[in-house]
């Protein structure tokens, strides 16, 4: 399963009603950060499709999504059982941290 595009349109779907986790990345295409991460969270996609669904938010297309969050700092990942925030990550991280932050 490859990464999921979240909108202010499709949150609720994709995320909030999700029955398995969901890892959402806030993220721009001028962050170079940001850049540098999407490999490793396509991997994560790719390696935990079924256990967690991915999904990207562009801060500068969807910035109430990311007003509504609080994110200040790209990259941020959230990670959302239950349709809840259960953890935060902000800023690059590896592939291992990534594995880590979502079990």
């Amino acid at each position: 399963m490859s990464e999921v595009i979240i909108t202010q349109d499709n949150f609720n779907t994709e995320v909030i009603n999700s029955d398995i986790p969901v890892l959402v990345d806030f993220w721009a295409s001028w962050c170079g950060p940001c850049q540098m991460l999407a490999p490793a969270v396509a991997q994560l996609a790719e390696n935990m499709a079924g256990q967690v669904k991915v999904g990207k938010v562009n801060v500068d297309e969807q910035p109430a999504l990311a007003g509504g969050f609080g994110i200040t700092s790209i990259p941020t990942l959230l990670l959302f059982k239950g349709g809840q925030v259960v953890n935060k990550q902000i800023g690059l991280c590896s592939y291992d941290d990534l594995v880590r932050f979502v079990k």
